[in-house]
């Protein structure tokens, strides 16, 4: 069903439709997160996915009680936009052959997902609020700040360890940098107290 379809004549029925759109989209994300978690070659992307599938879970069980309050029976409505962003990130995997590359490249499919699930429920959010649904704006609300955690982790994992290594840069390790910096600080040291012997002498 098209977005300007002629069964949408009011904002209630915006919102419904908009919440079709998001439990079909949970649904094939349910779907793609198996297949995701198993290409990763990273325990940590790995563990990652792994909760976030079971995230998801909790998620469209969220959704099957807003359309309840709404007295609709759950269902999806087939959104191109997600199935083009899994589709895609699909397509990208399968042409990877470095185990590195293919892990930056599963995190920002991901968070390709995750930006337009913090799109859609932020607006409905906005709109349960504007119909008077402080409700189900708790529930969709409760999802929000889950999808917005899990793009800040994925964005965590991504700078400080997939994409240096994808690049061929392991990230720096604190100690090494402690101590490269008091090597320095000692050789600077030395070098001060040899110049001051020379001006002593002088």
């Amino acid at each position: 069903m098209a977005i300007f379809s002629e069964q949408i004549r009011t904002m209630d029925d915006l919102f419904v439709h908009q919440l079709e759109d998001i439990y079909y989209a949970e649904h094939q994300i349910e779907k793609a997160l198996p297949d995701m978690m198993g290409k990763a070659t990273d325990a940590e992307l790995k563990r990652g996915f792994k909760m976030h599938l079971a995230e998801t879970k909790k998620q469209i069980k969220r959704l099957d009680q807003v359309f309840k309050k709404l007295d609709h029976e759950p269902k999806g409505t087939e959104c191109p936009a997600i199935d083009g962003i899994i589709e895609e990130a699909n397509d990208v995997a399968g042409e990877i052959e470095d185990k590195d590359v293919l892990n930056a490249a599963l995190i920002a499919a991901a968070q390709a997902v995750e930006h337009y699930e913090i799109t859609r429920y932020g607006t409905l959010v906005a709109w349960a609020r504007q119909l008077g649904r402080r409700d189900l704006a708790t529930l969709l609300g409760e999802t929000l700040r889950e999808e917005v955690a899990t793009d800040k982790k994925l964005t965590v994992m991504a700078k400080m360890s997939a994409n240096p290594k994808a690049a061929g840069k392991a990230p720096p390790r604190k100690s090494t940098v402690r101590g490269a910096a008091t090597r320095g600080s000692a050789s600077r040291g030395k070098a001060a107290k040899a110049a001051n012997g020379r001006r002593a002498a002088a």
